[in-house]
């Protein structure tokens, strides 16, 4: 049976501080399957208070989304940067073992750069993987935005060289390329195949509205959410999900309503 989760980054951000402990308060009034462990890179120095933390509270963890910062630093590739990407990715899967969370969610690219020269994150890619792999971690790679080509593109550069890759794909981030779409085109079928995982998440705005990148709750943006769960029902999808629509305000008062709502919708459409 799929699993419906839920992004700490949803209800952790600056607004509250990155207080880690609101876990603990949080999730007992949030009705879904368990967590992905949202990796912040200002925790680094406080790593192994949070990992304590979560093992003594028992979460279900099994899904670690790792440090974006990784992919801004592959995709910059200034001296130096793919070394402390490389380094930054090590103590990910380290964080994620000690959690027990058996996928990473990545973002190979990012920041301004972002796929700029794609070719360094291609190749990124390889050694990633072989950490990961040594870690007993399945390596998941999103389709996140793109300042140059567009993520399924990207998906497709990154299958055609390594067949046995696996993909996440975000809702949110398709939409705003204007590629949901191409999931359900059988010219992509071969990479719909290798998707382990989905982000759910909705958005607003037309194609690449940077001011209405804010990531919604289900049924508060465009998505065609009924033709999507059709569509997973149809191939047979039984993977996990994972809910990450911002809940929390400036005050960083977390909003529980609405991602039990979305929760809802994922299990009453799966």
């Amino acid at each position: 049976m799929s699993l419906v989760l839920c992004s700490t980054g949803a209800v952790i951000g600056t607004p509250n501080g990155r207080d880690h402990t609101i876990m603990k308060s949080i999730f007992p009034k949030l009705n879904c399957d368990g967590y992905e462990f949202m990796m912040y890179d200002t925790w680094y120095g406080k790593i192994d208070t949070i990992t304590e933390f979560i093992n003594e509270n028992e979460f279900n963890i099994p899904v670690m989304h790792f440090d974006k910062k990784i992919g801004e630093l592959i995709s910059h590739f200034a001296k130096g940067e793919l070394s402390e990407a490389i380094r930054r990715f090590e103590k990910n899967c380290d964080i994620a073992s000690k959690i027990g969370a058996k996928r990473a969610v990545l973002h190979l690219w990012g920041g301004l750069d972002s796929d700029r020269d794609f070719s360094h994150n291609i190749n990124a890619y390889s050694e990633l993987r072989a950490i990961a792999d040594a870690y007993g971690i399945e390596l998941l790679i999103e389709n996140i935005v793109c300042n140059n080509s567009s993520p399924m593109q990207r998906l497709v550069e990154l299958y055609e060289k390594y067949p046995s890759i696996s993909f996440i794909f975000d809702t949110k981030m398709a939409q705003f390329h204007q590629e949901l779409e191409l999931i359900y085109d059988e010219k992509y079928r071969e990479i719909v195949k290798r998707i382990k995982h989905f982000h759910i998440n909705d958005y607003n705005g037309g194609y690449k509205e940077w001011q209405k990148f804010k990531t919604l709750h289900i049924k508060e943006g465009v998505v065609d959410f009924e033709r999507f769960f059709k569509f997973i029902k149809d191939i047979g999808y039984d993977g996990a999900f994972t809910v990450e629509g911002t809940s929390f305000n400036k005050d960083g008062i977390i909003d529980t309503v609405s991602l039990n709502r979305d929760f809802e919708y994922i299990k009453n459409h799966i």
